[in-house]
């Protein structure tokens, strides 16, 4: 399996507000449909930079395969803009599902890991490290824009760095990557530059993931998902200054 991908980044010409011509960099956009079995699923707008992991962290996501060994193969074509993703099974899904801002999550709190007995604790200055150091990763956003950013962290350290066009496909991908390297989701604090919305907390529960954490902000019921499932929800966190929704005894506080 290759990770052959699109250039997230295209050259334009645009004039500004005193009538002057220039180049600017803005970030790329295709779209790219997700076949099973040779079923049609779902057409994603995205960057196109990780395309065999965004396809398999959908499906992962979605309930469309359960393990990764039930993938024989994956194949992109770039020509007619599609991802081919054939299961040893070949069975049809009888479910297809348009994209928008959200992706139509199929997850409910009582299909996710229990996370509840997980209690990963977080350190204040790890919070402040790794809010310092995402800041430095987003290399299309700085030369772009128009992208989201999501991130896998073990303690300090940043396992994987994704950006896309939508939040939905950044973490569908790094749900791939943990597929296609095993990485486990218990030891690990997942970051978004999104928002956390019901469907966040619930994608992220569902990689075995109980520390959540967001540079947006947060809506009453993403809340009250992290809430049930037991969470760290860390919300509006930027620079030193962050805010905990849920799981705040999981935080230990400097001093």
């Amino acid at each position: 399996m290759t990770n052959a991908g699109f250039n997230p980044i295209r050259s334009v010409t645009a004039t500004d507000e005193n009538g002057q011509v220039s180049t600017v960099q803005v970030a790329s956009e295709i779209s790219l449909t997700l076949l099973m079995n040779e079923e049609k699923i779902v057409t994603l707008m995205t960057l196109g930079t990780h395309p065999k992991a965004l396809a398999i962290g959908y499906l992962r996501n979605q309930r469309l395969i359960k393990e990764m060994p039930e993938i024989q193969s994956i194949h992109v074509n770039w020509e007619n803009g599609t991802i081919q993703v054939n299961t040893f099974a070949g069975e049809k899904t009888r479910r297809a599902v348009t994209a928008g801002c959200g992706q139509g999550v199929v997850l409910s709190l009582n299909q996710l890991h229990d996370i509840h007995r997980l209690k990963l604790n977080i350190q204040q200055t790890l919070i402040d490290a790794l809010l310092h150091t995402l800041t430095q990763q987003n290399e299309i956003h700085r030369q772009a824009g128009g992208v989201h950013s999501c991130a896998l962290c073990q303690g300090s350290e940043i396992i994987a760095f994704v950006e896309d066009v939508g939040r939905h496909n950044a973490v569908d991908t790094i749900a791939g990557l943990m597929w296609l390297h095993n990485w486990p989701g218990d030891n690990k604090i997942f970051y978004t530059t999104g928002r956390l919305t019901s469907e966040m907390v619930m994608k992220v529960a569902n990689l075995g993931i109980s520390v959540l954490l967001s540079r947006s902000g947060v809506t009453y019921k993403g809340i009250q998902n992290a809430q049930e499932i037991g969470m760290t929800l860390i919300a509006h966190a930027k620079g030193q200054q962050f805010l905990i929704f849920s799981g705040e005894k999981n935080v230990v506080f400097d001093g």
